[in-house]
C-alpha cells in the first residue's frame, strides 16, 4: 500500500520538484569541479551525486511500483499502459545510474559522467509531467 502522499497530485509533486532540483544543484557543482579540475572534488561529487539518485530518486520510484502504480491499476486498468511507461522510465533511469558507478569505479569523471546527468534530469522531468498530468490527474 502506498502513503497517502504519493496519491496526492500536490503533495507528490513537491516530492519530485524536491529531488530533482537537487539533483540539478549536485550536477552543477560536479560541473564545476570538473571545469576548475578539482578532479579529487569531482569524485567525491560524484559519489553524492550517486547516493543522491539512489536514495531519492530510484527509492521513490521503487515505492511508486510497489504501491501506488499497483493500486491505482487495480482502480483503474487502463491506466496499465501508462504505468508501464512510467516503470520504464525508472528502469532507464537506474541503467543510467549504474553507468555512473561504473564510471566511478573506475574513476573515469569526464564529460560522460555529465552526459549521464543530463539524460537523467530530462528523463526525470518528462517522467514527472507524464506522472503528474496523466496519471495522478486521472486519479484526482
Amino acid at each position: 500500500m502506498s502513503g497517502p502522499s504519493l496519491k496526492k497530485q500536490d503533495a507528490h509533486s513537491s516530492i519530485h520538484e524536491a529531488a530533482l532540483n537537487e539533483a540539478k544543484e549536485l550536477r552543477s557543482l560536479f560541473y564545476k569541479c570538473l571545469k576548475d579540475g578539482e578532479k579529487e572534488k569531482a569524485l567525491q561529487v560524484a559519489e553524492i551525486v550517486i547516493e543522491h539518485w539512489e536514495s531519492r530518486t530510484l527509492k521513490h520510484a521503487e515505492s511508486e511500483e510497489e504501491g501506488l502504480y499497483k493500486e491505482l491499476v487495480e482502480e483503474n486498468a487502463d491506466l496499465n499502459h501508462l504505468v508501464i511507461k512510467l516503470t520504464r522510465d525508472h528502469d532507464l533511469m537506474r541503467r543510467m545510474v549504474e553507468q555512473m558507478k561504473e564510471l566511478l569505479i573506475k574513476n573515469e569523471m569526464d564529460e560522460r559522467m555529465i552526459a549521464l546527468l543530463d539524460s537523467l534530469i530530462i528523463v526525470d522531468s518528462i517522467h514527472n509531467e507524464d506522472e503528474m498530468n496523466k496519471l495522478l490527474a486521472s486519479n484526482e
